[in-house]
């Protein structure tokens, strides 16, 4: 009566339910994902889901419109807070990265701080992470940005380390705490060598950057606004996800820990686009 075919009708509802329950189980595996890792990306969900994609017979394009009618894409938020006090008394060292290839682990450790906190909860995340690997090697939670609680990452970090015989060096901004008599002793201590930026410009110390990003972004390690105590032990979780579970995109989606295990492969690296220097940074 319609000038439709019977078989074609129902072949057509047989596709679309096919469809749907495809939809269903794709939704499903990146729920399993997202339970441990809220905001990872789609890019990495499916290197993540690769062999059940490949069972479903959906491709790149189709799992991204998936997640598009889904509405499960990660739309990237941006918020930023000083932690840097540059202006003291300390010595400033010089950029000894700036340039340098960026070969195995344990070359270049980069070190930052983070707002993590609230106003009525103000949290702060000691981060020490390696170069090469992109592994947080150390880190720390603190209510307060005093020299103690970047030096306890730095410390958490050197007991990780494999080999004192390497040259090591740590990279850092010019923060007060960096430059504090204190945490020098431990870097001289130890053999390492201190860098730090010598401008404004965030390309000079990307890595931290987007690390920082990472756990903000897709662990919402920002976001619960608990009690130092609960804190620590969500940092702590994302952390060991991050290095253990997480495929990095800089490692050849290796995670940070089986990138840290050899030194073979050439790290993926990108132009900066916005710096006033001609030089590549990682990410």
């Amino acid at each position: 009566m319609f000038g439709i075919d019977r078989q074609v009708y129902y072949r057509r509802i047989r596709r679309k339910n096919s469809r749907q329950t495809k939809a269903q189980e794709v939704v499903l595996l990146v729920g399993d994902i997202r339970e441990k890792m809220p905001k990872i990306g789609a890019r990495k969900l499916y290197y993540l889901l690769s062999r059940e994609l490949k069972e479903l017979k959906i491709g790149r394009d189709k799992f991204f419109d998936i997640l598009r009618a889904n509405h499960l894409l990660i739309v990237p938020k941006r918020s930023y807070h000083v932690t840097t006090n540059s202006h003291h008394r300390f010595r400033i060292h010089k950029n000894r990265i700036l340039g340098l290839e960026i070969n195995r682990p344990e070359q270049v450790w980069v070190c930052d701080i983070t707002y993590i906190g609230k106003r009525d909860h103000p949290c702060y995340l000691s981060l020490v992470t390696d170069a090469y690997s992109k592994k947080i090697m150390g880190y720390y939670v603190a209510k307060n940005l005093n020299t103690q609680s970047s030096l306890k990452a730095l410390k958490m970090a050197l007991k990780q380390r494999k080999s004192n015989m390497l040259t090591l060096i740590h990279h850092s901004d010019r923060g007060l705490q960096y430059c504090a008599n204190e945490y020098q002793k431990e870097l001289i201590k130890n053999k390492v060598l201190c860098s730090m930026t010598q401008n404004s410009d965030p390309y000079e110390n990307a890595i931290t950057e987007r690390i920082n990003g990472i756990l903000k972004q897709e662990f919402m390690v920002d976001k619960y606004h608990q009690e130092i105590k609960i804190t620590k032990q969500i940092i702590r979780e994302s952390i060991n996800i991050y290095n253990e579970q997480r495929p990095h995109y800089s490692n050849h989606m290796l995670t940070p820990n089986q990138m840290h295990c050899q030194n073979q492969m050439q790290i993926r690296t990108y132009k900066t686009k916005n710096s006033c220097k001609n030089v590549l940074a990682t990410v």
